[in-house]
């Protein structure tokens, strides 16, 4: 609001101001600040403009941003272990998917899970039951969250013999630019 405050005494067009702020941050790659600024109406003073039509809304940005932005985006898990899950795969794979989103806080319908069993897999030298995974999202990796689908990922694969001790899953928060999706990425 400031920056806004400021070029509005300098009586500049605050939509050139806006458009080019977020050219700026965009060019930059300031993902966070253009998201949020998305969601930001600014309203002038009523001394700036002599009218009410005029004092309008200083540019809608969601029409200059891709809608792939706005979305809440991808939690992704690949998952590749040596236990064989037989015909309770599939089950395996929704429950994850499950843990996923209610750890992330994101919609399933975004969540996707890859699990590959009766993989040739060694943890600690030995061939005994274990598991190896590597998880992404945009902005849902957190100590918390990741404890989370540790914790219900592990629990959904014990009953295959797999001790809590032998399962790695790596977590990784990527940017929505390094996210494809509908032919393009999450950045747009």
């Amino acid at each position: 609001c400031t920056i806004f405050n400021t070029y509005s005494q300098m009586k500049l067009n605050p939509s050139i101001v806006a458009f080019y702020l977020w050219i700026f941050c965009k060019y930059l790659g300031v993902h966070a600040f253009v998201s949020s600024f998305t969601k930001i109406r600014f309203h002038l003073s009523s001394e700036r403009f002599s009218k009410e039509g005029d004092k309008a809304d200083i540019y809608n940005m969601n029409s200059c941003v891709h809608p792939n932005s706005l979305l809440p985006g991808d939690p992704s898990l690949i998952l590749t272990t040596n236990l064989d899950l037989g015909e309770k795969k599939a089950e395996i794979m929704k429950g994850i998917s499950e843990v996923i989103a209610a750890a992330t806080k994101k919609p399933e319908s975004y969540v996707s899970v890859c699990v590959n069993d009766n993989a040739s897999v060694i943890f600690g030298g030995t061939d005994a039951p274990c598991a190896l995974g590597n998880m992404c999202s945009i902005g849902a990796i957190s100590m918390e969250s990741n404890g989370e689908v540790q914790k219900g990922v592990t629990e959904l694969l014990e009953p295959f013999g797999l001790d809590a001790g032998r399962i790695y899953i790596n977590f990784f928060d990527v940017p929505r630019a390094n996210v494809g999706w509908k032919k393009a990425t999450f950045a747009g």
